[in-house]
């Protein structure tokens, strides 16, 4: 009898340790349904690094569907995406200095408003708020030739492109 509840002790441990290690498993970002993803490259003289979790298209409507139109989106999934410029430039013509920025777009029909904020740590865009905006500007989206079935950055010439269903949308960075 004296070793049952030595028993039952082991038990209850192995099972802790057991679901901790489960838990810690699901909460690793490379696990999650939508990935995390970085995009690198120079934009003129300024190094670009843009962070963001890859959802798929999965057979959806994504833009006027999944991603309704005229609301701010994190321009990814989970975290909002970050932007980081290690010098000043200009984006779609207006000057922003370097830092780190979470990227949202507000997707319309005909035109996009992309936004860079000032607080880059932040989960989706629950917590947005618009008076940390560091820059907002207009971009038109184009079709894209085929279906981007995972939502995709590239760092190009003359700036970077954010790629997802059948959207693409330029953002021009000297």
């Amino acid at each position: 009898m004296k070793h049952l509840p030595s028993f039952r002790y082991w038990f209850l441990a192995l099972s802790l340790l057991l679901f901790a290690g489960l838990a810690h498993a699901q909460q690793d970002p490379a696990q999650r349904p939508s990935p995390p993803a970085t995009a690198t490259g120079k934009a003129g003289k300024a190094n670009v690094t843009i962070k963001y979790s890859s959802p798929a298209v999965k057979g959806r409507k994504i833009f006027g569907g999944l991603e309704p139109y005229g609301k701010v989106w994190r321009a990814g999934a989970n975290e909002a995406t970050t932007v980081t410029f290690d010098q000043p430039v200009t984006v779609e013509g207006k000057a922003l200095p370097a830092g780190t920025y979470a990227f949202f777009v507000i997707p319309t029909e005909k035109e996009w408003t992309i936004i860079f904020n000032k607080t880059a740590n932040q989960w989706g865009a629950f917590k947005y708020d618009e008076k940390q905006d560091a820059l907002r500007a207009t971009v038109m989206p184009r079709k894209a030739a085929s279906l981007t079935e995972r939502l995709a950055y590239t760092v190009e010439s003359p700036g970077f492109v954010l790629r997802w269903e059948n959207v693409e949308l330029p953002v021009a960075v000297k």
